[in-house]
């Protein structure tokens, strides 16, 4: 795996687990949440899948699939420069991936994708981006992509409006836990991203991910039921969740 590249001086793999790190701060079952989704890629399509890494950011969900499945391949696809400029620097050299740059929202980007049919499409903490009418319609271009007996799995913030006081009671103890974390000094989203605009090879790819999203976009986080039954309605033949927190949820779909 890559380490720092010689034509930039930059640590990638530095860059890789600082944003690993960032991440845990907000989902302490982070790689709990990868574990199970890795037992279901190779319970359901085996060990030496074609996987497309839906928004995969700096590549984490590939950066693991890879260690646990050495024949596995996968097509990363994202919009953000900034964690696709990190996600090729830790990769380079590594022809058993491609990255991708595409907007999910554009109608026509599966056309920038190596290959037309995938064994799994994974994604995690991502989706939550999108508003439920484009994640609709995005559940249906992946259910496309799939064939007969593939997979989607996405693991992501899934919240159940009918249960109020069970998530007020998991978030006030999530959040006085990572305040803790912070007063021990991790980094949280905006620190990271101060670190990174202040890179001078990140710098520029930083500056143009603001520009396309801002600070945040204003997505939403419905339930794993509601989850499951748009991707049923899509084209899934079954879909459910295999893993839960108290916060997040790991929804798995199948062709």
């Amino acid at each position: 795996m890559a380490g720092t590249t010689a034509d930039t001086g930059s640590d990638w793999r530095a860059w890789q687990e600082s944003w690993d790190r960032q991440q845990e701060w907000y989902m302490p079952d982070r790689e709990e949440r990868f574990r199970v989704m890795l037992d279901m890629v190779e319970a359901t399509v085996g060990t030496a899948p074609r996987v497309l890494d839906l928004a995969c950011g700096t590549g984490s969900i590939t950066d693991r699939l890879l260690a646990r499945f050495p024949d596995a391949t996968s097509t990363g696809v994202d919009l953000d420069p900034a964690l696709l400029t990190i996600a090729r620097g830790y990769f380079a050299g590594d022809d058993r991936v491609t990255f991708v740059t595409a907007d999910l929202t554009d109608p026509g980007w599966t056309a920038a994708l190596p290959h037309t049919r995938y064994d799994a499409v994974l994604t995690a903490t991502a989706l939550h981006w999108l508003r439920t009418g484009p994640l609709t319609t995005l559940y249906g271009q992946l259910a496309g992509l799939v064939p007969e007996g593939g997979v989607f799995m996405n693991a992501d913030r899934m919240k159940d409006g009918s249960t109020p006081r069970i998530n007020a009671a998991e978030r006030a103890h999530r959040h006085a836990g990572m305040d803790r974390a912070r007063a021990a000094g991790v980094l949280d989203w905006a620190d990271w991203w101060a670190l990174a605009a202040a890179d001078p090879v990140l710098a520029a790819p930083t500056a143009e991910r603001f520009r396309i999203y801002g600070e945040h976009a204003d997505g939403e986080t419905p339930s794993a039921a509601w989850h499951a039954e748009t991707l049923r309605a899509a084209g899934f033949g079954e879909a459910r969740p295999v893993w839960a927190s108290p916060s997040d949820a790991l929804v798995l779909a199948i062709r």
